[in-house]
């Protein structure tokens, strides 16, 4: 009897965050699925439709517009925010004077509320009287419109010389909200990357000071390295955070739907509109769960590929 007391004995302590975990998240989220197996409005179930839902969302145009949409705008802000937070976490590594101060400085705009910062920068990107169009003039450059452009940066930039390419990529008004996403979260990963370059041992950069390795190789052979598990764990939850990204469209650049002609619709934005504006829950669900195969299914290939790479020392 002892015995299996003492096995049941840590599954009693675990019961209560068990218990919330199934009630507040695994029940919600198998009556979802439910829900998106039919057609489902204001007054509730209304037709059982099967995988109608799934179909028509593969099928409309829109929820490719807003996948690619998506895809470039996980493209933009995962690599920028990785290289630029690594990069400001090396200079306030270093004993510099007022490394706190700006440490503080960089971790504001986390603690920020995001409907604050997208009103500011809505005025900064403003054709008119912002300040990011101003800079421009100063330096005799013609501003834009940043949140109304559709137009492909590639398309702009080659259109410039003359020049007309089938590629035109993510819109200005896109690339606008990406820049507004790092500079957010830049605050947040640069303290994981001081954490993780706190973690690294002094004595690795001493043996390879002793055997002449140059600054670039200290980085490359011995930080790079050691600071893989960090690299890796923010690469994961960067990824996944960008695939959610809803609150900067919504308050900068819609409604309606996504912008200038669409260009800056994401998934979250797209399955919020059929299911709040247009009163569609299972088909709003149905896209919230591709959404889920589609962020696990990254997660599971950057597992796959990338953690085989990362040194737990």
């Amino acid at each position: 009897m002892k015995k299996v007391f003492r096995f049941l004995g840590p599954y009693f302590y675990l019961l209560p965050a068990l218990l919330i975990i199934f009630v507040f998240r695994f029940l919600p989220m198998l009556y979802a699925f439910r829900v998106s197996f039919y057609k489902w409005g204001m007054a509730g179930a209304e037709k059982f439709v099967g995988f109608s839902n799934y179909i028509n969302i593969f099928k409309d145009s829109n929820f490719w517009q807003t996948f690619g949409n998506t895809l470039y705008f996980a493209i933009g802000v995962v690599p920028g925010s990785l290289f630029i937070s690594l990069f400001f976490a090396l200079l306030l590594h270093k004993s510099i004077r007022g490394a706190r101060f700006f440490r503080t400085i960089y971790f504001l705009p986390v603690i920020t509320s995001i409907i604050a910062v997208s009103m500011v920068w809505k005025w900064l990107y403003h054709p008119n009287v912002g300040l990011v169009n101003n800079l421009f003039h100063l330096f005799g450059c013609r501003g834009f419109n940043w949140l109304s452009e559709w137009r492909g940066i590639f398309q702009m930039f080659f259109s410039s010389f003359g020049l007309g390419i089938p590629i035109k990529g993510p819109s200005l008004a896109l690339c606008s909200l990406i820049i507004v996403s790092i500079w957010k979260g830049l605050g947040y990963n640069i303290v994981l990357f001081l954490a993780g370059l706190e973690n690294i041992p002094s004595q690795y950069y001493e043996a390879a000071k002793v055997d002449g390795a140059t600054q670039w190789q200290l980085f490359r052979f011995v930080t790079l390295p050691l600071l893989s598990p960090t690299t890796f764990y923010v690469l994961i939850m960067t990824t996944i955070i960008a695939f959610q990204m809803f609150a900067y469209v919504w308050m900068m650049t819609g409604p309606p739907a996504g912008g200038p002609l669409g260009t800056t619709n994401v998934l979250v934005y797209y399955l919020y509109d059929h299911a709040f504006n247009f009163s569609r829950y299972g088909y709003g669900t149905a896209a919230a769960f591709i959404l889920f195969v589609i962020i696990l299914t990254l997660t599971l290939i950057q597992r796959k590929f990338i953690e085989s790479r990362v040194f737990y020392g």
